[in-house]
């Protein structure tokens, strides 16, 4: 990999697409426009970057409104990815703010270009110095450093200026080592490589001059002058000038075969006498094997890669060694087509030929290593009665005979390393791709690709050329759920495709329902000899008893991965077992790695795994699988839960089966249910379907309840509904009441963040019932709580006072002081809204310093947001601010997304009330972003709401009244009481007065 370095440390590339990698491993970097920012900061070498040059260079005259927010957003996940163990709140090291800009620190060495710039410089002082081969050599490994088209992915009229610039960079640095091999004559050497050069760039003369003399330097003075005339004519039909005055020169001089053109002479021996030459026998000349199949005429897609691929192969530097290229990937992804086709399009690269074998590594009948070496010698002309027995001379022999040859060597199928190196060339000028499902991560010397599936329009186009473009393009939206069906594997298309193209009578559209069924899925991706579940089991057939039962009950699961300490409780493995098993799968393409420590199925892969264990395990171990995954879940939530809301009685009265991770904070306890998310909502989804009594059903609530500090973050908001629902439908049919309670709860808490408040009471007033006819003391205090908080939400202050007195007599009873500290914190604004300020005081300093004296983290931060609301309302701004910062932070690093857009709106209202415009307007958009990023209409219109007035003190009316008025709407389509004040701010606002009025969330 070019952009990366043995040395470790932070290394990055963009002579290719922008990449990172730290100590070897790869970074994601997120979105086009994250990588380009990213790409700009580096181009700059250190140089401060200031916002406005950022925005003009990734958006150009079409940036957004909010450009400037979502412009530090991206740099602040930059700096997540690039320093992720950077403790919170301290100074990025990397990625620096330089006064009201950006510049990326660099590790010297650490970027490809700079490398690269210094190889340049390298080769032109050993020019200078007469050392032309070591010239040669630096600009070779200069040039290894691109990996296709620079700065591939990223986007903005900056990117585009710099790809061109780097692209005729390296086309200048690759004449200028035509002219050192030319001064070196190696002229015949280079003829293939002009050849490529010039056809991809017609109309570079410095190419076409080098070409023109290193033809007439091989002989070939009339191809020479065909250069000159091709070019001549190309100059003309697409410029309309003749060729330049050196270009001239050069073709008068083949004309008249100037002397002064040969290469510079090389002494030569002295010849044999005649009669010695007559005595030597002379050497047969070999033949010229051409054994690769046949390419396929309708190859799609890969040119990134494709040209990667050439670019490797044609490294000729005999340090480097024999460039080997090894295609891993999943059956049917397409390695041997990829393979093939690269081996076709780098013929030039290899004039003596190319050698072929299949060695059938997935087959019980694989190509020994001696087999294949026997039928490589006969190809090379060597006669089979002198051909040796053993391996290693066999070996010996074809080694022998590729020396001083240009041969490329194709080993499709292989099974492991032990296979193919007895195949492999021995000299440099030769090279070698061999495929092969599991990784040769042992293979010396060789560059490792794992070919992934197609990209969705590389698929839809494989699609369109086997089945007809106009019938494609008549029904593009039917198209692209087929493809998407197929997993966009390569086979799998080209088989839907070839059945869609033999039956006239069908439409695209009729295909999406037959795959759709995922029980005959695979049954409908068959046609002739081909069929994906028969090269699927190729690869399974290979595996060991323990792989083939970690393969099949890893597809039980119906999350989109799943984490090695969860695949070790499906398995019933300890850690190191089940990673072991897990990497023993990866390396043989039947599970992916996405990131360390995660493994997922390709779609079509996990249906042929599900038929495997429906075939092979009993139901009753399926069920005891898919309970030890909830066990395990329901463990780490516990944990999570228990960090996360330090002091609350919840995680106590969970029912755990099973034991799960732990965890060192609350800022790791809450970012692992992030990370884990989706797959904590597949399994209650998969436990409430399958669930036939309580005690089945039971942990899928306790998992609902125990995910509560996941609900907060925002993420997972329409998830968390439709799971509820989920189990409470099942609690309801087989009459559970303990998952019923469980459910309500959460839905619940689900519709009172949508500001749904109605259903969100009558939700909690069942849950209050339920809990009392089952003395269940789950989420008694917590719906008490509840309950208070959404009668204030509506107005009704003096009820929710009541219902926090009940809370706070069951908090008491049961000897939970955070359970009283929330009651107070969140009373202080009933009592401001029923005009006891005082009250409202004390209630909230209370509750803060006894969230401070039990050292709840997370309460003292919900403690200070109440207090700062106070505090706000009854003029003591700067407190309110100091309150508002500090628990701002700790929802930051916890990534509770809920609460940073509340946080941010309260100091927007408090920089307001204390004419802080522009910081008012700075936390107004934070907010804004926040809510519309989660999703959060009832947030976004509180957001709208004070970013209106901000702007409105700043003199911005249009843009004030815009916001007051979309904010109106959003409050309206909920029913939100804030409607009503909001109508008579805006019917009250004259066009030349700043709005000033408090939008009150009760």
């Amino acid at each position: 990999m070019a952009g990366q370095s043995v040395e470790g440390g932070l290394r990055f590339a963009v002579l290719g697409p922008v990449r990172a990698w730290h100590d070897g491993r790869e970074l994601d970097l997120g979105t086009p426009l994250q990588r380009s920012i990213l790409g700009m900061l580096l181009l700059r070498e250190g140089h401060a970057v200031t916002p406005n040059e950022m925005i003009d260079a990734v958006w150009g005259e079409e940036a957004p409104p909010r450009a400037l927010g979502a412009l530090r957003t991206y740099v602040s996940r930059l700096r997540t990815v690039l320093e992720p163990d950077r403790p919170a709140r301290s100074r990025p090291e990397l990625l620096t703010s330089i006064g009201r800009g950006y510049a990326l620190r660099l590790p010297d060495g650490a970027l490809d270009l700079t490398r690269f710039e210094r190889g340049i410089h390298d080769a032109e002082a050993a020019r200078k110095a007469g050392r032309l081969a070591d010239a040669a050599a630096a600009l070779r490994a200069a040039l290894s450093l691109f990996e296709g088209e620079p700065l591939a992915g990223a986007v903005g009229p900056y990117a585009e200026h710099q790809r061109d610039r780097l692209i005729e960079r390296r086309i200048s640095v690759i004449e200028t080592l035509m002219d050192v091999d030319l001064e070196l004559g190696n002229h015949a050497k280079i003829v293939s490589e002009l050849i490529a050069m010039t056809a991809d760039h017609p109309l570079r003369e410095r190419l076409r001059a080098q070409l023109m003399l290193a033809l007439y330097r091989c002989g070939r003075q009339g191809d020479a002058l065909n250069v000159f005339t091709e070019t001549r004519e190309a100059l003309i039909d697409e410029l309309g000038i003749e060729p330049g005055p050196e270009l001239a020169a050069l073709h008068q001089r083949i004309l008249t075969a100037d002397p002064t053109l040969a290469a510079a002479e090389v002494p030569a021996e002295e010849p044999a006498p005649e009669e010695e030459q007559q005595q030597q026998p002379q050497a047969p000349e070999l033949p010229r094997p051409a054994q690769l199949p046949a390419a396929v005429n309708d190859f799609t897609g890969r040119k990134e890669l494709t040209v990667r691929l050439r670019t490797l192969l044609s490294a000729q530097s005999s340090a480097e060694g024999v460039p080997v290229a090894a295609i891993s990937g999943i059956g049917g992804v397409g390695k041997t087509t990829l393979a093939v086709h690269v081996a076709h399009a780098a013929d030039d690269l290899f004039p003596d030929g190319q050698l072929y074998a299949d060695l059938r590594g997935y087959t019980d009948e694989a190509t020994a290593p001696e087999s294949a070496l026997g039928a490589f010698l006969r190809a090379l002309g060597i006669p089979p009665d002198v051909i040796p027995e053993g391996l290693p001379e066999r070996s010996a022999l074809y080694r022998s005979i590729l020396a001083d040859r240009r041969i490329l060597v194709l080993l499709d199928n292989a099974r492991d390393a032990e296979q193919v190196s007895p195949l492999l060339p021995g000299s440099p000028g030769c090279a070698a791709i061999v495929t092969s499902r599991g990784k040769l991560a042992d293979l010396p010397s060789a560059k490792l690709i794992d070919l992934d599936v197609m990209e969705p329009y590389e698929a839809l186009s494989l699609f369109a050329s086997v089945a007809g473009p106009e019938r494609v393009a008549a029904e593009h939206g039917a198209a692209m759920d087929v493809v998407a069906a197929c997993g966009f594997l390569p086979l799998a298309v080209r088989i839907v495709a070839a059945r869609l193209a033999a039956r006239p009578s069908w439409t695209v559209e009729s295909l999406v329902p037959r795959l759709a069924d995922e029980q005959r899925r695979l049954d409908e991706m068959r046609v002739g000899n081909l069929a994906v579940e028969a090269t699927f089991a190729l690869g399974y057939g290979q595996l060991e008893a323990a792989q083939a039962r970690a393969f099949r009950l890893l597809s039980l699961p119906n999350g989109p991965d799943i984490s090695s300490g969860a695949a070790a409780a499906v398995l019933s493995m300890s850690a190191f077992e089940a990673e072991e098993v897990l990497e023993s799968l990866v390396d043989a393409s039947l599970l992916e790695a996405p990131a360390p420590g995660r493994y997922r199925f390709h779609d079509l892969l996990k249906l042929f795994a599900r038929r495997a264990l429906e075939k092979s395990e009993r139901p009753q171990a399926r069920t005891l699988a898919l309970r030890r995954l909830l066990g395990f879940y329901l463990a780490s939530a516990q944990s999570a839960h228990r960090l996360a809301y330090e002091g609350s009685m919840i995680a106590a009265n969970l029912v755990v089966i099973g034991s799960g991770r732990a965890f060192g904070s609350a800022d790791e306890a809450v970012a692992w249910l992030i990370a884990e998310g989706d797959s904590l909502f597949a399994v209650i989804n998969q436990a409430a379907v399958a669930a036939r009594t309580g005690e089945q059903l039971l942990p899928a609530g306790d998992l609902l309840v125990a995910m509560e500090p996941l609900l907060e973050s925002g993420t997972h908001t329409r998830e968390f509904d439709q799971s509820t629902r989920a189990v409470l439908a099942a609690a309801q049919a087989i009459s559970d009441a303990g998952s019923e309670l469980r459910s309500r709860y959460v839905l619940g808490r689900v519709l009172f963040a949508g500001n749904r408040l109605r259903e969100a009471e009558e939700q909690f007033r069942r849950v209050h019932e339920l809990s009392q006819a089952r003395q269940e003391k789950v989420v008694t205090g917590e719906v008490l709580n509840a309950l208070a908080v959404v009668v204030g939400r509506q107005r009704r202050h003096t009820e929710a006072l009541a219902w926090f007195d009940a809370a706070m007599g069951f908090y008491r009873e049961n000897g939970v002081p955070a359970g009283e500290a929330l009651v107070l914190s969140y009373s202080a604004r009933d009592h401001l809204g029923l005009g006891r300020p005082e009250d409202a005081i004390a209630a909230a300093e209370k509750g803060l310093a006894i969230f401070t004296e039990i050292s709840s983290g997370a309460g003292t931060a919900r403690a200070r947001y109440h207090l700062g609301i106070v505090l706000s309302r009854v003029g003591r701004l700067t407190e309110a601010v100091h309150h508002h910062a500090e628990c701002l932070a700790y929802f930051r690093a916890g990534k509770q997304r809920v609460w940073e857009q509340r946080v941010c709106s309260r100091l927007a209202e408090t920089f307001i009330a204390a004419e802080r415009y522009p910081d008012a307007v700075r936390h107004a958009e934070q907010a804004l972003v926040v809510s519309r990023d989660i999703g959060h209409p009832y947030g976004e219109a509180l957001s709208l709401t004070v970013l209106g007035k901000a702007l409105r003190g700043l003199g911005s009316v249009t843009r004030s009244v815009d916001c007051l008025r979309q904010a109106f709407e959003i409050f309206s389509r909920l029913g939100a009481p804030e409607a009503n004040d909001l109508k008579v701010l805006l019917d009250g606002i004259p066009d030349t007065e700043p709005a000033t009025g408090t939008i009150v969330e009760s």
